[in-house]
């Protein structure tokens, strides 16, 4: 925490002497820059796209392409708009996906005294461990990955079998894993929040009992992926009494950031890690050049685009997700959406952010729990007819609809200036709510072959793709 600084600096110069002997240093004039104005200059911002072909180097069997040698792995995940993204794991940045769990329980630990989950049984709810081969370099789910690297002396403790983790298909992995974990002494649980539920949903089906009462040394709750405010009420609800929580912000691109305090808000930055972190203002990251940061000048309570640039040979790497820093002695900062999921279809430049406060401020004044819910707009030829519709999975239903729509849109108009000018000069309608039948979510994410693992549905975007779709699982079909 006191070296984050200097620690940055470090991780750059280290960069900069490895990259230069590559294709990529070669071809960017790295051995020419000496500090980070020189960096940005040599170093364009980019995404997975940009990244491609130098990627498809390293699949035809190239050495010393993006990183020295080849990578030991290719972290194998779905873009929104790239495809398949085949992300390289080097010798070099493997301990940063390995090291960084273990930070985050250690720090657990230390902080609360705590120790025994460790004597307990462990489940770590994840993609398939089985890799294929890409380029003659193995492939395959990041947390299948990790799986082979899990420390001995927690291998001996970690459900399910190796077998059970290997199941493709998520309802009959799902199964097994209850037929493996209901009767034993689970201390602590891992996953993505939604999958989770799942997990928890079929455990009390099969029991007749709460989660907790079913384990009663269950003391620890393990999360990452996506914002745990919406699925928080529903989880505590199933375990039927308070565990500790400990936050996680994992990639296939790196492990950025943890929760190192039960006390303090948000995630440590994880910067002493293999990873030089660059921060753009959320609202330049579409310039051509903007405005780029390193740690020592960004500021609590912005919105900064998150940049990376790593031992894994990634470069510039724009991951798609926006940070706010919420203390900068440490460094700690919260998830505050993707810079792909916004809605902008009027000029609102609404963001994950702003719907997930709104949604949880009005789901806790009027006590209603919710499973899933997803935001689209629908422009109308009509003048004056276009709205944002809000897809929601409801736990309970509000008892009143129409004061729970008016209310949601309301807290959205107080947060974002842009939606609350549409909205008053008539050129957008108040939102509109779309109810999503039980299980809904559930069946739109397998219908696209993407439940379970670490998929997780987008919570806005600016097209009505998704909304189109789940139209198919609202409680009154309607025409699209």
């Amino acid at each position: 925490m006191a070296t984050a600084v200097a620690d940055q600096e470090n991780i750059l110069k280290s960069m900069l002497k490895m990259g230069k002997n590559t294709d990529f240093g070669k071809e960017s004039g790295l051995d020419k820059v000496t500090d980070y104005e020189g960096f940005k200059q040599a170093v364009s911002i980019r995404d997975y796209e940009q990244l491609k072909p130098w990627i498809e180097r390293v699949k035809e069997g190239k050495h010393n392409v993006l990183w020295k040698g080849k990578p030991i792995y290719f972290a194998k995940t779905s873009g929104t708009t790239s495809g398949t993204k085949y992300i390289p794991i080097t010798k070099e940045s493997i301990p940063n996906h390995i090291n960084t769990a273990r930070n985050a329980l250690l720090c657990y630990m230390a902080e609360t005294g705590n120790t025994k989950f460790a004597d307990g049984k462990l489940i770590f709810l994840s993609g398939s461990p089985e890799l294929e081969r890409v380029g003659g370099i193995p492939t395959g789910r990041l947390s299948g990955i990790v799986n082979h690297h899990v420390p001995k002396y927690l291998r001996t403790n970690q459900m399910p079998s190796y077998e059970t983790n290997c199941i493709e298909d998520w309802e009959t992995k799902l199964n097994k894993i209850v037929d493996e974990t209901i009767s034993q002494n689970m201390t602590l649980i891992s996953g993505i929040p939604p999958w989770m539920q799942m997990y928890f949903d079929e455990l009390i089906k099969r029991s007749g009992k709460k989660v907790g009462d079913l384990f009663p040394n269950f003391s620890v709750m393990v999360q990452g992926g996506v914002n745990f405010e919406p699925y928080k009420a529903k989880l505590f609800e199933s375990i039927g009494r308070k565990v500790d929580t400990i936050e996680l912000f994992p990639a296939s691109e790196g492990f950025f950031a943890f929760q190192d305090s039960q006390e303090a808000e948000g995630l440590l930055l994880n910067t002493n890690s293999g990873i030089f972190f660059e921060f753009v203002p959320a609202g330049e990251i579409f310039n051509e050049n903007p405005i780029r940061l390193s740690l020592k000048d960004v500021k609590v309570g912005e919105n900064y685009a998150l940049i990376i640039n790593s031992n894994a040979g990634l470069w510039g790497y724009n991951i798609g997700d926006t940070v706010k820093f919420v203390s900068v002695d440490p460094y700690r900062l919260i998830v505050s959406g993707r810079t792909k999921h916004f809605i902008s279809a009027f000029g609102e430049h609404v963001i994950g952010e702003e719907v997930e406060y709104s949604m949880k401020k009005v789901t806790e004044e009027q006590n209603i729990r919710i499973t899933e819910f997803t935001v689209a707009p629908f422009v109308s030829s009509d003048e004056g007819k276009s709205y944002h519709e809000w897809f929601i999975e409801f736990e309970t239903m509000p008892l009143n609809m129409v004061a729970f729509t008016a209310r949601l849109d309301m807290v959205l108009r107080q947060k974002n200036a842009y939606y609350d000018d549409l909205i008053s000069g008539n050129i957008l309608q108040p939102l509109k709510v779309t109810a999503v039948r039980r299980n809904g979510f559930i069946d739109y994410m397998k219908s696209i072959g993407k439940l379970g693992g670490q998929n997780k549905v987008p919570r806005l975007s600016n097209d009505r793709k998704i909304a189109d779709e789940l139209i198919k699982w609202t409680e009154t079909p309607k025409t699209a």
